[in-house]
């Protein structure tokens, strides 16, 4: 395939590809915060935060973000609660905390100094190619490839490609073909300006190839094939969880939080108690109250349901029964577990869906 590739490689006039490319770019950017300036920071935070996540939502995350941890040394610093807070609503909690330990390793064995080098980068923790590419490239001014999925739906019908960019071994055709084409003397634009193409013209079910400046060269263009292109197998079966979670408050008016576990699906995030439901012959209220006092040794109650929630992962669907209720006794709080008040809830990072319970609850008083 790769022979392939750089066959109809060899029917494009690179240069003029990269004029159209980086002119385009030049003239129609988007005016994004992570723009302004080439730090390798601040573009290593942007590429992260960006990781199946959209641009619009990411924008007020990153200023958010920056004005907190300004520097790699005020991230290498800072509480790794505040840093799951700052990015409580974006999801993917493993980026974060990946984040702050590969900057914690650049300011400690870097003197606090992204390495521009493409071997020490890539070892850093959460840093694979296409964010090594990406940040070499936009910050550093190296031609390496920056490949993402965006890239890659490109680049699979400027260059007819038909390899199923699902499958991890592609990668290695795309990133061939971006070492071909890429522009040497400007190799920041190129890479931005191939993900920008991705972005606004190039989409994955509708690409505008009326507006595309880089047509001309686009052999699915020419052979009508873009809508077939790139080719992508369907991913895994995704799975459904019932979930039933509770909003326990004590005499005082305290609430009872838990913290997950450091490692697996939102690692130390804090929730309400919940359960997975897995015996549809008993009531799941029973489920989670008898769960709730063997795990946290409290005596509760379980009232009214107060809403319903469905969160979708990547891979699996939580359906989620909220409830409120109280709780009558509790042992003793634990590192992982804390009855606190509402305004002392606002310190704690929450994910999506136990936010979305809290606000159930309090419509529901």
């Amino acid at each position: 395939m790769i022979k392939n590739e750089i066959s109809q490689l060899n029917k494009i006039d690179i240069a003029g590809f990269q004029q159209d490319l980086i002119g385009w770019f030049e003239a129609e950017q988007r005016d994004l915060p992570w723009r302004k300036d080439q730090d390798p920071y601040k573009v290593w935070v942007s590429e992260i935060m960006l990781q199946q996540t959209r641009v619009d939502t990411v924008i007020p995350y990153f200023l958010n973000f920056i004005e907190q941890f300004p520097t790699i040394e005020a991230l290498s610093n800072a509480d790794e609660e505040k840093v799951l807070k700052a990015w409580e609503g974006l999801g993917y909690y493993s980026r974060a905390r990946n984040l702050q330990s590969a900057v914690k390793e650049v300011h400690e064995k870097y003197d606090g100094k992204v390495p521009n080098d493409p071997k020490e980068i890539s070892t850093l923790k959460g840093v694979g190619p296409y964010t090594a590419g990406a940040i070499l490239s936009i910050a550093y001014g190296i031609p390496e490839p920056a490949v993402d999925g965006n890239v890659m739906r490109v680049l699979s019908r400027i260059l007819s490609i038909w390899e199923d960019i699902a499958k991890a071994s592609s990668r290695k055709v795309f990133e061939a073909a971006v070492r071909k084409l890429i522009s040497h003397s400007n190799p920041s634009f190129f890479n931005q300006a191939l993900m920008e193409l991705g972005a606004l013209i190039c989409t994955p079910t509708s690409p505008s190839c009326l507006l595309c400046p880089v047509r001309e060269h686009c052999h699915a263009f020419h052979e009508g094939t873009e809508k077939e292109l790139p080719v992508k197998t369907k991913t895994k079966k995704h799975r459904h969880v019932q979930i039933a979670a509770a909003v326990l408050t004590n005499s005082e008016g305290k609430f009872l939080i838990h913290k997950r576990p450091s490692e697996g699906l939102l690692a130390n995030l804090w929730e309400f108690p919940n359960i997975e439901v897995l015996l549809p012959h008993i009531n799941e209220k029973d489920q989670l109250k008898d769960a709730v006092k063997e795990l946290y040794k409290t005596d509760i109650q379980i009232s009214e349901m107060i809403g319903q929630i469905e969160h979708v992962f990547s891979h699996l669907t939580w359906n989620i029964n909220a409830y409120k209720g109280q709780v009558h006794f509790m042992e003793t709080e634990a590192v992982d577990l804390r009855l606190v008040t509402a305004e002392e809830m606002k310190e704690f990072s929450f994910s999506v869906s136990h936010q979305k319970i809290f606000q159930q609850f309090i419509e529901s008083e």
